[in-house]
């Protein structure tokens, strides 16, 4: 449709003049306008795929962090109770609170793994204490060794002390009983031993002499008439001497609680004299009383140091 002003001066039509419609420009409008509607549409999808793509993937990445720190803390704890139960002896206190704070940092891990929302930073942090933890059960573990290897130094170092202890012991042993045998030698090459030895019946008148005798019903007393040997390794001085009268029944004469021994023996004594040992032969002499005796053999033992020095018998008619 073509107005009146679009004709020249000269009456006739202007075709080259033409006007688009209005409705053609409203519709260009909205097409420009659900393009621009429909990209942010697709942008803000592609915005969020990515983001939950991305937050997806991070989840799952520290999903295999934390199974990765489980499986290393395992082995950790694995190392930690192998090294506990290989009981090394004169393990300190400083390594019984290292081992204590490995079991408190392994229980404090497990409770942060086993938290779900744990983030990314929590993880690296955890993955740092899981790395100073096992530098610290290595550390543990080289002292044990570094013990256990002096242990064992020690251990040898007292097996050959103990063998060379062993060794001073039965030395020692055999020097003592090279020195009993050696004593028992001395004691009975200084025993004293009589060189003269005589028994006598006597009696005695009312004026104190003393003669010998032979009928039993006439003797008073039985005279001990000895001299001891001289000796070198026996010490002068008084020596004890114990007497054991013999009857001619056989019986000792002598009271139960008059004992003393003789090489461990212990034995029943009549009587005992102390003399005095000069080492120069001199004659000793003992009487013994009896209100009666009878007829038959008499026999006298004298002992010192625990052995007999001699005997000698007598025969009374």
């Amino acid at each position: 449709m073509y107005k009146q002003q679009d004709m020249d001066k000269t009456g006739t039509l202007d075709v080259t003049k033409k006007y688009p419609e209005e409705p053609s420009k409203k519709s260009n409008s909205k097409i420009y306008f659900f393009i621009i509607a429909i990209a942010a549409l697709l942008a803000t999808n592609v915005y969020f795929y990515v983001k939950f793509k991305s937050s997806g993937e991070k989840l799952y990445t520290i999903a295999i962090q934390k199974q990765d720190l489980q499986i290393e803390i395992d082995r950790i704890e694995a190392e930690l109770d192998n090294l506990v139960s290989q009981k090394v002896a004169g393990v300190d206190s400083v390594m019984q609170a290292s081992e204590i704070r490995a079991r408190e940092a392994i229980s404090e891990l497990r409770t942060k793994l086993e938290n779900q929302t744990i983030s990314e930073e929590d993880m690296l942090v955890a993955t740092r204490e899981v790395a100073r933890l096992k530098g610290d059960v290595s550390e543990l573990r080289l002292a044990l060794n570094e013990l256990k290897a002096r242990n064992e130094i020690l251990q040898k170092e007292n097996q050959t002390l103990s063998r060379k202890v062993s060794t001073t012991d039965k030395k020692v042993t055999a020097l003592s009983q090279e020195n009993i045998e050696l004593k028992d030698k001395v004691n009975v090459a200084s025993a004293l031993k009589v060189s003269n030895i005589q028994v006598n019946g006597i009696s005695v008148s009312k004026r104190g002499k003393i003669e010998t005798e032979s009928r039993a019903r006439r003797v008073d007393q039985l005279q001990v008439l000895f001299s001891v040997a001289d000796n070198t390794l026996t010490p002068k001085g008084n020596k004890e001497v114990f007497v054991r009268v013999i009857d001619p029944s056989g019986n000792l004469f002598g009271d139960a609680s008059n004992m003393f021994y003789v090489h461990g023996e212990k034995l029943q004594y009549t009587f005992k004299e102390t003399i005095n040992f000069t080492n120069n032969g001199e004659e000793y002499q003992f009487l013994w009383s009896q209100e009666k005796f009878k007829k038959g053999a008499y026999t006298v033992l004298l002992y010192n140091d625990n052995a007999i020095m001699g005997r000698a018998s007598v025969v009374l008619k």
